[in-house]
């Protein structure tokens, strides 16, 4: 979710320019800031933002130049500045008070200085929507060209862990068989060859073995891969389906390894847990 845009528009009087930054985030965190005399089209900006750029923490930085510096000048109400220093010379008089400054103080008073900022025409908004629109299509731009590097990363890693399952099927064809032969070893050790009641040995040893086979585990995995490719290439945006389909992925790949029993298989496990540690983090970018 991370991305950058800047657009920019002008006409005979004033030129916009919108720079457009983001970070991640799981929701829409906006933030805004835009010369006074457009302030009445942050509601409208904001409305824009929630349907154009979805998620991520976004500042949206606006700046306005004009081709004539003095039309944005400050003009002083002279009549009211009059009004103000006037009354303010009689009551020190009254008072007795030092005039000595009267002038700077009427100057502060209300309504006295108006900025000419903020007064703007039809045709000004305008002009900032588009540079808005051309800011928003530049963000999109580099969101959609970082996302498909990013893509091209997450199916690397899928397959590999798909590779390394393939690594686990190869390795695991003796692993039944060892541990039948550790367990029978065992138990000729413990309580003697002879003493060993078969039907029941084998019963447990059944028992035992089910508890350890990994087919299920193995088939859910392929399946969550399998999963996560076909929403990494979906239309619309998957950042939160694919962050619980790789939740589910590791949830499969820690039951395989716990089950494994077998050194193998878990330095295997390990080797897939890194690359879907590498897979959450790229996540916090799609959106």
């Amino acid at each position: 979710m991370t991305g950058y845009g800047v657009g920019s528009h002008e006409n005979a009087k004033v030129k916009y320019t919108v720079e457009i930054k983001s970070l991640n985030s799981k929701f829409l965190e906006l933030g805004i800031r835009l010369p006074k005399a457009v302030s009445d089209k942050e509601l409208t900006l904001r409305g824009e933002c929630s349907k154009l750029i979805e998620r991520g923490k976004v500042n949206v930085l606006i700046s306005s130049e004009y081709a004539d510096q003095t039309a944005k000048a400050s003009s002083i109400n002279r009549e009211l500045l009059k009004k103000y220093y006037n009354q303010l010379k009689d009551i020190a008089a009254q008072l007795g008070e030092d005039q000595t400054g009267l002038f700077n103080l009427a100057l502060s008073m209300p309504e006295v200085i108006a900025n000419n900022e903020d007064e703007v025409d039809e045709e000004e908004g305008k002009v900032l929507l588009n540079a808005f629109y051309q800011a928003v299509e530049s963000f999109t731009g580099f969101r959609m060209d970082e996302g498909k590097v990013l893509k091209n990363d997450l199916e690397k890693r899928v397959a590999l862990i798909l590779d390394y399952l393939g690594q686990v099927e190869a390795v695991e064809g003796d692993r039944i068989p060892l541990i039948r032969e550790r367990l029978s070893q065992y138990m000729d050790e413990a309580v003697g060859k002879e003493n060993i009641d078969k039907n029941r040995f084998e019963q447990e040893i059944i028992f035992y073995i089910d508890k350890l086979d990994i087919t299920e585990e193995k088939v859910r995995l392929r399946s969550h891969c399998n999963y996560f490719l076909e929403a990494l290439n979906a239309a619309d945006s998957n950042g939160k389906k694919l962050g619980f389909i790789s939740q589910e992925m590791g949830r499969e790949i820690n039951t395989l390894g716990s089950k494994a029993n077998n050194a193998n298989i878990q330095q295997i496990v390990v080797r897939m847990k890194e690359e879907l540690e590498k897979i959450k983090e790229q996540l916090l970018n799609v959106l």
